[in-house]
């Protein structure tokens, strides 16, 4: 068997127990954590949010808790764009619950480089004539 028909059989079969997001909640009973490219520690949240979209009236997307280092408290979040819409918030959270935890897990990587790239966006407007910076000179 080559690689592409091993990876196409891999793909076909069924997921175990704890290796979607619902999965792992439900075999767990808590969300699973993740260390994100930036070093901190990080974990996952389901949300669902009713929108006026009449086609989808819900939105779902999922929040990361950033935590401290030290695992005390949290720190900080980042959140992704809407990954799911349905008509029920049930229907909407069963389809986040479906992503396998690697999905999760670039999910977690799309937002941390979403937040950089706003903080560097941030950082510059400080710095041009008439920001914070520039202001009242």
């Amino acid at each position: 068997m080559s690689d592409a028909e091993h990876r196409a059989d891999a793909a076909a079969q069924p997921l175990p127990g704890d290796a979607t997001l619902g999965g792992y909640l439900r075999v767990h009973d808590r969300p699973p954590a993740y260390e994100g490219s930036d070093g901190h520690p990080y974990t996952v949240s389901i949300e669902v949010e009713r929108t006026a979209d009449l086609r989808g009236p819900y939105a779902g997307y999922l929040v990361f808790p950033r935590w401290a280092r030290t695992g005390v408290g949290i720190v900080g979040h980042v959140e992704t764009r809407t990954l799911a819409q349905g008509s029920t918030r049930e229907e909407t959270s069963e389809r986040l619950e479906g992503m396998s935890l690697l999905d999760v897990r670039e999910a977690l990587e799309e937002a941390i480089r979403g937040r950089a790239a706003a903080d560097r966006d941030e950082a510059d407007d400080d710095t041009r004539p008439g920001g914070p910076q520039g202001a009242g000179s």
